[in-house]
């Protein structure tokens, strides 16, 4: 069985694979000062939630945005599996070519989602991701990833909003019924969710009109990309698993060339 590993700027998600089957999730928040014992005992909690033992674990693969995490998770990961993991870096099997002005500044996360999307699905596609910044991703029919685009989450968005207005409350984001509203924490609500709802529209069509490409599959990914999948139909599918399935891969493309599977923690 395979660990995979995704270290975001809020959320550490974790998914156990048996093959190519997601057999377990477990998310915990992003903290830096977390120790390698700490990483450890949240990897034991979770394949014991799982009942697996440590000895049915063949490997981990590692994804990660946030650095200064990665010394305890890997040597958590050493100490509680005796497994060296597998970092996503640049230079590392994917069945991606990133062609764009510097691909060695691509998160591993979206290089990640890109091959999920890209061997799942076919291309040409668009990968969006909802989770702290969202990103749109677009590969085209042979796999190369040709551009990109970073915007503001909707859930950063709104804290922004309610955090440098004091009179502001914090609300909860979803779809309100109508948006005709007559009170201060309902008209929030519609205004986040309309305004984020018609700037994921727009940007879909002007990929879709820049590239010529009005057949692309658009694929949606991350926590609150479920709501938004919802409310469009330029959203083709909502895929929460998408991290797991690139990881996955990139870890097939990847095992036969790996120097060194286990060494001791020392």
């Amino acid at each position: 069985m395979l660990v995979a590993i995704d270290i975001g700027n809020t959320n550490i998600t974790m998914g156990l694979m048996d093959g190519d089957q997601l057999v377990g999730r477990y998310r915990l928040t992003t903290k830096a000062r977390r120790s390698s014992d700490e990483f450890g005992l949240m990897l034991q909690t979770f394949t014991n939630r799982e009942s697996i033992s440590k000895e049915h674990i063949d490997d981990v693969i590692i994804t990660s945005v946030v650095p200064k995490v990665m010394h305890s998770c890997i040597n958590g990961v050493i100490k509680f599996f005796g497994i060296n993991p597998i970092i996503v870096r640049p230079g590392l099997k994917s069945g991606i070519s990133v062609q764009l002005e510097s691909p060695k500044s691509v998160g591993a996360d979206r290089i990640a989602d890109c091959a999920g999307a890209f061997h799942h699905y076919g291309g040409p596609v668009l990968v969006i991701d909802f989770g702290t910044a969202t990103t749109y991703d677009y590969v085209d029919e042979n796999g190369c990833f040709k551009a990109g685009v970073i915007s503001v989450g909707i859930e950063t968005g709104a804290n922004a909003l309610w955090s440098q207005a004091a009179q502001l409350p914090e609300i909860e984001i979803k779809k309100p019924k109508t948006i005709l509203q007559r009170n201060t924490q309902s008209e929030m609500e519609a205004g986040i969710f309309y305004q984020y709802l018609g700037g994921v529209e727009y940007t879909i069509r002007q990929f879709m009109r820049e590239t010529g490409r009005k057949d692309m599959k658009v694929i949606a990914t991350g926590g609150l990309g479920r709501v938004i999948n919802n409310h469009t139909p330029l959203i083709d599918t909502y895929d929460p698993d998408l991290i797991f399935k690139g990881l996955n891969i990139i870890y097939k493309k990847n095992k036969d060339e790996k120097k060194s599977i286990a060494r001791p923690y020392n």
